[in-house]
């Protein structure tokens, strides 16, 4: 009887995992579908302004006017890693600080690990995964994520470009997991200054940008108002697609582990009737023997 109260207790405890990870996969799914409509509304309208802020930056000669898109030997390295909060959501973590590590050590140089790249995490997982391993963590922003919105990711993008324009980095970049559905997540690293050039298709040699748009009022304002809103957008938009991501990965995880769960109470269940069938028939022999010793 005592193997019969090791599966019932461990079949109670299972059914308790279940019901945890089953919420936790609702609560991800509603989660999800916000995210995913607040992705896919941005996602066009930042494309298109990015487009222009290239085509733009091609077209301004004065460096003094252009800062954001000066193209310097990458000395000092910014990296700012977008993870998670919380765990429970598959690969998605792991998979960011593997290429974050990855990075460090081969692109942009192994010399260059401790003194020339620099890392602002944004998520608790990618904070102590680098502080503990003593990477130069420079600064958190942990709390981004429990107040998404744009006028705290705009903090965030106004210190990056300072940060740029004053010769500190002469290179950002940035590191997250972009949305494309609910059980896929596309691991991007991209450039997010300088800002990079149009990109030219075929294989012509790279010519001249020609602009179709008309400068009202005229470049310098739209250098000093359209640019910096570019890059806030930007940033809000990676934040954004990490965000959607990680419920995608966190409901699709949980989703697994719910159905894990079934197959093992399915097993335990089995397993619990042969015990309870071997501990009835053990029960019948006793009696039928006690009582075959008392006819004797």
């Amino acid at each position: 009887m005592a193997g019969l109260k090791e599966v019932r207790i461990r079949i109670a405890s299972v059914k308790s995992t279940q019901q945890i990870t089953n919420a936790m996969k609702m609560v991800a799914a509603s989660k999800l579908r916000k995210a995913q409509t607040a992705i896919l509304k941005l996602r066009p309208y930042a494309a298109k302004l990015r487009e222009i802020l290239q085509n733009l930056s091609a077209t301004i000669d004065s460096s003094d006017e252009n800062v954001f898109s000066q193209e310097r030997k990458p000395e000092k390295i910014l990296l700012v890693v977008i993870a998670s909060n919380r765990g429970l959501c598959g690969a998605f973590n792991s998979n960011i600080m593997k290429m974050s590590a990855q990075l460090c050590a081969t692109t942009y140089n192994p010399q260059f690990l401790r003194n020339n790249v620099s890392i602002i995490t944004i998520g608790r997982k990618a904070s102590e995964y680098f502080r503990k391993r003593k990477y130069n963590v420079i600064s958190s922003h942990d709390e981004l994520f429990d107040q998404l919105t744009f006028t705290n990711a705009s903090l965030l993008a106004e210190s990056l470009m300072k940060r740029f324009a004053s010769m500190e980095y002469d290179r950002i970049d940035l590191i997250y997991n972009q949305f494309k559905n609910a059980a896929v997540q596309r691991l991007i690293v991209e450039q997010y200054l300088p800002i990079a050039p149009p990109q030219t298709t075929g294989q012509a040699p790279a010519v001249k940008v020609e602009s179709d748009y008309i400068f009202e009022p005229d470049q310098e304002t739209i250098v000093r108002e359209l640019i910096p809103k570019t890059l806030r957008i930007q940033l809000f938009k990676a934040v954004l697609d990490s965000f959607a991501s990680e419920q995608g990965a966190r409901m699709t995880a949980m989703n697994k582990a719910t159905e894990n769960a079934k197959d093992l109470l399915r097993s335990l269940n089995i397993s619990y009737n042969k015990a309870r069938q071997n501990a009835i028939t053990n029960a019948i022999m006793e009696i039928v023997s006690g009582a075959e010793a008392l006819k004797g």
